[in-house]
């Protein structure tokens, strides 16, 4: 009885158990039985570490060197270009403006310099003018008053109160060289004064007295009432 088991058991195989999840295994090789690599792919690695590698020191020098604000993207290249042209531009624009105001400053400058100048010189001129106009005006005023207030026909009586023989004679004929007409030296008759004098008896004759006294080289000129000529010329030593 024994014996037949055993054989019947011998008799069961593979086939004689019912299948289940662990009689269908994934097709290829599992765990540590992995088939061969290809170069690519062992190498990615070290290519991956290289590039970290490279990116750190460029950002680590970036930072020392103070570039990395330098940094552009590619995509924003063409932007900052425009950006800079735009700002070159303005730049430009800006130096030319205020090159222009300062052209107009500065013209304005010299215009109001020129102008300045152009009317101080005319005020100078026509103020200089104006002084000299004046100036004539008061010469010939003043000139017409002399010649209108000398009168070279008036009577004068020169009066010898020294004793030098023949100076009324003297002063007479230099008053006649002057130009008067009407002079007479004399002697004297009466009280005589104790300087050399000219005197006038109207008002209308100080001028007059005052030329004879200027020609006869005499300081002295008064006013004096009861003479018998315009003007007497008083000479004393």
């Amino acid at each position: 009885m024994r014996l037949q088991k055993m054989a019947k058991q011998d008799k069961e195989t593979y086939e004689s158990y019912a299948k289940d999840m662990f009689d269908n295994p994934p097709a290829g090789p599992m765990g540590v039985h992995r088939g061969a690599r290809s170069m690519a792919s062992r190498a990615l690695p070290y290519v991956i570490v290289v590039i970290v590698a490279l990116l750190a020191g460029l950002l680590f020098w970036g930072v020392y060197s103070g570039e990395i604000s330098n940094l552009r993207m590619p995509w924003s290249a063409k932007e900052d270009s425009s950006s800079s042209v735009s700002t070159a531009d303005k730049a430009d624009k800006k130096t030319d403006d205020t090159s222009k105001d300062a052209k107009t400053e500065n013209k304005k400058s010299e215009d109001g310099k020129k102008t300045s100048t152009s009317d101080g010189q005319s005020k100078d001129a026509s103020d200089a003018n104006q002084n000299a106009e004046q100036n004539n005006d008061q010469n010939n005023g003043q000139d017409a008053a002399s010649e209108q207030s000398v009168n070279l026909a008036t009577e004068i009586r020169v009066v010898n109160a020294t004793s030098i023989t023949g100076y009324a004679k003297s002063k007479a004929d230099a008053l006649t060289q002057a130009g008067y007409t009407s002079v007479t030296p004399s002697n004297p008759t009466g009280n005589v004064p104790s300087q050399t004098v000219v005197w006038y008896q109207n008002e209308a004759d100080k001028a007059t007295a005052e030329n004879v006294a200027q020609t006869l080289g005499i300081s002295n000129v008064q006013q004096s009432s009861g003479l018998v000529t315009p003007i007497v010329v008083v000479l004393l030593n």
